[in-house]
């Protein structure tokens, strides 16, 4: 994790201290921090042309106890090769509480980004952002620790609706929750299901979609996100 400095946004020594230490009490002050937070993420476009490391995060749990292995990858363009790996295993210290999974998930992965030597341009979680009953989700909570651009990528919409979008790889439709647009539903193959793309932190929507549709040339997924899906399953299984 990055130290933060003069210019890094206000709050930033909090928010690691609460995701390092010792997490919220109850639910209601993890989510009283959520909505604390939320007016600090910045949308912003992100120049894909200097983009040439990008850093998959995931986590994995281990069936027959309360494990998690955290898995940081990073990828390099052209070809999204993996150039590194680092991955972390612990315990979750908050309960499973729908829209609060960052207090369980966010130390490891922070711990696993820790084990990195490399400076990934952009991170993409195996999440979402802004598609968040209060616009805070793991995306944003990994944006603001690091202050680096972070994007989600979802399976299935946690919040809101999308009408299906046409067929052809590429195309998307609006993600829409309360009236306001929180993601993309984008189509990452012909014919496929699509993903779920919400901005974290430092990208804006467009961005983040254009960057989705580079990182899956060959799988619905985005490459990163695969990775570290793979990566913390192994993880776990050799813990």
């Amino acid at each position: 994790m990055r130290t933060p400095d003069s210019g890094a946004p206000a709050g930033a020594d909090e928010r690691a201290d609460t995701l390092f230490g010792d997490p919220p009490a109850t639910a209601e002050a993890a989510e009283a921090l959520q909505e604390r937070w939320a007016p600090l993420v910045r949308q912003e476009p992100l120049d894909l042309a200097g983009v040439s490391l990008v850093a998959g995060l995931d986590v994995a749990y281990s069936p027959g106890d309360d494990r998690l292995a955290a898995a940081a990858v990073v990828l390099a363009a052209p070809d999204w090769t993996v150039v590194e790996t680092a991955t972390a295993v612990s315990r979750p210290r908050f309960p499973y509480v729908p829209g609060l999974f960052a207090f369980r998930e966010a130390p490891a992965l922070l711990e696993a980004v820790a084990g990195l030597r490399a400076e990934p341009d952009v991170w993409v979680c195996d999440g979402f952002g802004l598609a968040h009953p209060r616009r805070f989700g793991l995306a944003c909570h990994i944006g603001l620790a690091l202050d680096r651009p972070v994007l989600g990528v979802g399976k299935t919409p946690f919040i809101g609706r999308a009408e299906p979008p046409a067929a052809a790889r590429g195309s998307w439709s609006e993600l829409v929750d309360g009236g306001e647009v929180v993601g993309r539903c984008l189509r990452t193959r012909d014919g496929v299901k699509p993903v779920y793309v919400s901005v974290g932190h430092r990208v804006d929507l467009a961005s983040a979609t254009e960057l989705v549709l580079r990182l899956a040339p060959r799988y619905r997924l985005p490459e990163p996100v695969r990775q570290a899906d793979r990566r913390c399953r192994e993880r776990l299984a050799a813990a």
